[in-house]
């Protein structure tokens, strides 16, 4: 793990802060880049949502959908917490905690639209930071890599279908035009632009020339991250000013939601007798969220000064320090979780 993804959450709290002063000193330059749109789609954020995505999704090896078969109880695991759980348990959590509990704290014009970040944000399983996370754990790799690109592949078909439906039972009208071109514009077509590139690095100078050529972008993608969360708080800055609670008390489902999905793979995982060296990235895979085709999806249904988007961003600030103590969690209950387990004890393969 990097210096610079290590510290991500304190770059993000300073992008808040840069953002938000930004948009006081030049109102006129957020605006004329918030009506840089083309059939709904802002031009500026989707060049810099493509420099996140694609860095992420040529890691992706869709050869290793042949392994799935190896590692059948964690996947299974994974993939009912990822599409059966998570979008549901966190449209719950947001209807609870932001329509009824918080409801008297927050703008009363944003509820619908906080909920609906929600919702955005839990639909779509991480897809870059697991590998991370999983190599935290001493997970195993061969595990990681077919079960992001299974969810990658299950995501270019679910993704649309369960925020449409999630967001018609919280009675948010549900724009399918701009959410399917938000599918083609950030899932569709980056999956096939990475792919390709992938081939056609590894056919010209092997794996030496795709780590290489992720080493580049890699820091790339992270300051793509950061520019548009400068650009989301020089819109949301008047917002956040007024009413300073509102981060935190969209903090609460989500904290819940990470806690509650990773610990329920993790025990599911116990239960049909996993290895530990599964169970680790599957809790990690279960509880973490691709937060960047959330933001570039939130902001495409509901704009730059939505709720919406303010809560998916929520979700970045505290994506690191919340994942790091799932990773301090699964690795201290080791033991507890190999004892009586029938599954044999494995060193993970690399």
């Amino acid at each position: 793990m990097s210096t610079f993804e290590r510290y991500l959450t304190l770059w993000v709290a300073l992008c808040i802060v840069a953002g938000i002063g930004l948009g006081h000193l030049m109102p006129g330059v957020f605006q004329a880049i918030g009506a840089a749109e083309v059939a709904k789609v802002n031009l500026p954020v989707a060049a810099l949502i493509w420099l996140m995505i694609v860095p992420m999704l040529i890691k992706i090896d869709f050869a290793a959908l042949g392994r799935v078969k190896e590692h059948w109880r964690g996947i299974g695991v994974t993939l009912f917490i990822n599409w059966a759980v998570k979008p549901f348990s966190m449209a719950a959590l947001g209807w609870l905690f932001i329509g009824y509990l918080f409801r008297g704290y927050l703008p009363a014009a944003q509820i619908d639209s906080y909920i609906a970040g929600l919702i955005i944000l839990a639909a779509a399983p991480c897809t870059a930071m697991v590998f991370v996370w999983s190599n935290l754990t001493k997970g195993e790799p061969h595990f990681t890599l077919s079960q992001v690109a299974l969810n990658d592949a299950i995501m270019v078909f679910a993704f649309a279908p369960i925020v449409g439906l999630l967001l018609g039972l919280s009675s948010i009208i549900v724009p399918w035009d701009t959410l399917v071109l938000s599918v083609v514009l950030y899932i569709v077509v980056p999956v096939i632009v990475a792919q390709l590139l992938r081939r056609r690095v590894l056919a010209t100078g092997g794996e030496a020339a795709l780590n290489r050529l992720l080493g580049g972008l890699q820091p790339l993608s992270l300051v793509a991250l950061l520019a548009t969360l400068v650009l989301l708080f020089g819109f949301q800055g008047e917002q956040i000013l007024t009413q300073p609670l509102i981060i935190g008390l969209l903090a609460v489902p989500i904290l819940i939601q990470v806690y509650f999905n990773a610990g329920l793979a993790y025990l599911l995982n116990r239960l049909v007798g996993e290895q530990h060296c599964v169970a680790g990235p599957s809790a990690l895979i279960g509880a973490s969220n691709f937060f960047e085709l959330a933001v570039a999806a939130a902001i495409s249904l509901f704009g730059f000064q939505s709720g919406a988007a303010l809560a998916t961003v929520v979700g970045v600030l505290i994506e690191v320090p919340v994942m790091l103590t799932v990773v301090w969690i699964v690795n201290r209950s080791k033991g507890w979780y190999e004892r009586d387990t029938k599954a044999p004890v494995a060193e993970p393969l690399r």
